[in-house]
């Protein structure tokens, strides 16, 4: 699949030639997420037990729609609205804006393995399975509609092979390509500030965002960074009030983790750094706990990590 500087057309998946390696289903699966229009019933499965979903996933004029509601315990919906490609590792202009390039490098990382064919939601799917060579990242299993790429089932699992979450379409209705060309988003500069993560795992790489406000209203410093599969975002904020004091340590937030520290900077000044993700704990802490601060508190400081 290919792509021009500032596009993407999304009827280059109505080719239905048959794929061939682990990578082009991966690449496929990503593209069909971004320019399917659907709606569908799904099951979450996970330590805090099962839910009920009710997915749309609309696009009109190049923007999309999603809205995911829960059937069962609180009444509960979340809406996103953006063009198509924000903040996408796959739909972000480059040098080379070809999803295979987003994608190069990330078998240095993962083992990427084709299945048999499978049944899920009474749609034929293949399965693919990506392995994670370190224990850096999770490991994800995939059931990929045939006809569409689109993802019938996931698995999250972790280094002993344990099911850490299993999201997986009971019906897909009406999956509808959007034939039109995508416009892409203008890249963001990258971030930029007084603090710096003394490590991040290998693979990762860090995506341009838009400002993030916080509780306070205030903007945050916030990164995102992807290896391409998962990722993890890094929160800092200075401490003034209470209410948006966390308490240090992991907090577990469903399937994701949440490491807070407070970094402190002089008698007036502490900073709380938040990594948030879907990532093992104990790296979401070592990336927390190697954060970095060279400010103008009156001395340049830097944390000193474990």
């Amino acid at each position: 699949m290919s792509a021009s500087e500032n596009s993407f057309d999304c009827r280059q998946l109505a080719d239905n030639t048959k794929l061939a390696s682990p990578l082009d289903w991966l690449e496929r699966s990503m593209m069909a997420s971004q320019c399917y229009m659907f709606r569908a019933q799904a099951i979450r499965i996970s330590a805090a037990g099962v839910r009920t979903l009710a997915l749309a996933h609309e696009i009109h004029d190049g923007v999309v729609r999603e809205v995911t509601r829960y059937l069962d315990g609180p009444a509960v919906i979340y809406e996103r609205y953006g063009r198509l490609g924000r903040n996408g590792i796959l739909m972000q202009r480059s040098t080379n804006s070809s999803p295979a390039f987003a994608l190069r490098g990330i078998d240095r990382h993962y083992r990427l393995t084709l299945g048999d064919e499978e049944r899920v939601a009474g749609r034929l799917s293949m399965r693919l399975d990506i392995e994670p060579r370190d224990e850096l990242r999770y490991g994800h299993r995939l059931w990929l509609d045939s006809a569409t790429g689109l993802p019938l089932k996931q698995n999250l699992v972790d280094a002993e092979g344990n099911i850490l979450e299993t999201f997986q379409m009971t019906e897909l209705i009406e999956p509808r390509l959007y034939s039109q060309v995508v416009p892409l988003e203008p890249l963001q500069d990258m971030p930029s500030g007084p603090w710096q993560p003394g490590w991040i795992p290998a693979g990762y790489a860090a995506v341009p965002l838009l400002p993030t406000v916080g509780v306070s209203g205030k903007v945050m410093s916030h990164r995102l960074y992807t290896d391409g599969l998962s990722s993890f975002s890094l929160f800092v904020q200075p401490l003034k009030n209470d209410h948006e004091t966390l308490l240090p340590g992991i907090h577990r937030l469903g399937v994701s983790h949440a490491a807070v520290r407070h970094l402190r900077l002089d008698k007036a000044h502490t900073l709380q750094v938040v990594v948030l993700g879907e990532l093992p704990p104990k790296v979401l802490y070592r990336i927390a706990s190697r954060m970095q601060y060279q400010g103008n508190t009156g001395r340049d400081q830097q944390d000193s990590a474990p």
